[in-house]
């Protein structure tokens, strides 16, 4: 009976130890909210994130949303905790336009805008009077604008992203028809027009292949997306668990095993 007794006593003695040690595992903040738009970047999240912040005990919710805005608006009123779908130049536009202060904390593997045809076979030159879709946002705008300069079938002056309109156009030699609508709507525009600059997300949510573009644009730091979180969060432990998990050898090793992967722009950390 003492014996017994003895290792009773000694259990609880020792429960409020393994009580503290369980604790510990868990995170703060149990729960991840994420929000995405159509594109590749949900995907990127689930097979090289995901793993990494479950073994920390976090669990996701993934929140899918149609537009940008609708997901940056979901970050700033606290409804979702993250969003992956934008890169750091059209972050800072929605900033100054909707007074937030939401920031990019991390980097991902980002397919860059590509020109591409359903009327034109690849490798035939761009006629004159040539019709083309482009987003009709200012930001992404201008990125539709440098791919057509940089194969020499316009000239635009230089504009501050939020300012960029058509009439930034100073010469169009061949006649381009320059056609602006919703970003989104760029791949069904194909059907109709010549041409269409679309978005990497969008391209690749609608089985463009990079491959088949007639040009990608050159993209550099800027323009590589980021997961975005309110300013307040950004050192918040979930967060910065976040980021480790993007920078871990899990992610990269699973982006760079997958062949869909291939022509994406790659974060500095990948390299």
């Amino acid at each position: 009976m003492k014996t017994a007794l003895f290792l009773l006593s000694g259990l609880l003695a020792l429960s409020p130890l393994a009580t503290g040690n369980s604790l510990a595992q868990q995170p703060s903040k149990p729960e991840l909210r994420v929000g995405f738009v159509p594109g590749p970047y949900i995907d990127e999240f689930k097979i090289g994130v995901e793993p990494e912040l479950k073994k920390k005990g976090y669990k996701i919710r993934y929140v899918e949303f149609s537009t940008g805005l609708e997901a940056n608006n979901a970050v700033f009123k606290s409804e979702i905790d993250a969003n992956v779908m934008q890169h750091t130049v059209f972050l800072e536009s929605y900033n100054e336009r909707q007074k937030t202060d939401l920031v990019g904390i991390v980097h991902v593997p980002t397919p860059p805008m590509g020109l591409y045809s359903k009327k034109h076979p690849l490798g035939t030159p761009i006629k004159p009077g040539s019709s083309v879709a482009v987003p009709n946002d200012p930001v992404n705008l201008q990125r539709a604008l440098w791919v057509l300069r940089d194969l020499g079938l316009i000239e635009i002056r230089d504009s501050k992203p939020v300012d960029v309109t058509e009439l930034d156009v100073i010469k169009n030699p061949g006649g381009i028809k320059i056609v602006p609508l919703e970003a989104a709507q760029a791949p069904r525009a194909l059907d109709d027009v010549d041409f269409a600059a679309v978005q990497g997300n969008f391209a690749i949510f609608s089985g463009l292949k990079l491959t088949n573009a007639f040009a990608l644009e050159k993209m550099t730091t800027p323009y590589i997306n980021v997961l975005a979180v309110k300013k307040a969060n950004a050192n918040a432990e979930w967060a910065q668990d976040i980021v480790a998990a993007y920078k871990s050898p899990t992610f990269k090793t699973a982006i760079l095993a997958d062949r869909f992967y291939d022509g994406f722009t790659l974060p500095d950390y990948m390299k």
